[in-house]
């Protein structure tokens, strides 16, 4: 045989050889990458996001209600209050209003007896003066403001207010913001508050301080 035949031969096996390497590792890559998906599927546990009432960022007792107050920003976002997972009062429902938002929660049941909007700007008073005195016992009270909860607030409303057991409501002024949960007849005054003062030089809008957000667990009967 001829060394020219011979060098034929051994090319033709080393081709042989390294296309048949090649082809195996191949589907043997292609096997592993079909096959990860469905490892990763057997072995890695299933995130399951869990949503407390209200968006609460934690669960309440079973004695406790869970709450969410958020005011309005500037004159632009309507205000929110949500009770027990369940939206009273918000811009998609198409309930809140410039001023004083307000409902009424059963402090032993959890039921919502009503909730309205004051214009403290317009003049509510007189309307917000007689919704305050037909509080009845028992009665939890949510407030978020929007806009100016305070220009025409006069010494009795404010007075209404820390009854409730609001420590601002003295101070509450021309576009502050202010949300608040209180109790009819309540023996202190309530932990449940956020207040910020109208001031050119903090304020987060133009004109308007920045929106406060609450939440909470109240538990029942705080009266």
């Amino acid at each position: 045989m001829r060394a020219s035949d011979l060098l034929r031969i051994l090319a033709l096996i080393f081709v042989l050889i390294t296309s048949w390497i090649f082809i195996y590792g191949y589907f043997s890559f292609s096997k592993r990458t079909i096959g990860l998906p469905r490892w990763l599927g057997s072995d890695s546990k299933k995130i399951r996001v869990v949503k407390y009432k209200c968006s609460l960022s934690k669960p309440c007792a079973d004695d406790f209600f869970a709450f969410k107050i958020c005011s309005g920003a500037a004159n632009v976002v309507g205000p929110s209050i949500c009770f027990e997972d369940h939206m009273i009062m918000s811009p998609v429902k198409n309930n809140v209003g410039r001023g004083l938002n307000i409902a009424l929660v059963n402090g032993t049941t959890g039921m919502v007896l009503k909730q309205d909007c004051f214009d403290m700007y317009s003049g509510d008073v007189q309307l917000l003066v007689k919704f305050l005195k037909e509080i009845p016992e028992g009665m939890l009270v949510l407030v978020a403001s929007f806009d100016d909860p305070g220009t025409k607030m006069n010494d009795e409303i404010r007075a209404f207010f820390s009854k409730l057991g609001s420590s601002y409501a003295k101070q509450l002024g021309f576009r502050d913001s202010w949300i608040f949960l209180g109790a009819k007849d309540i023996k202190n005054k309530s932990p449940f508050e956020q207040f910020l003062k109208n001031n050119p030089d903090t304020n987060k809008y133009d004109g308007w301080p920045e929106m406060l957000e609450l939440e909470g667990c109240v538990p029942r009967k705080v009266f």
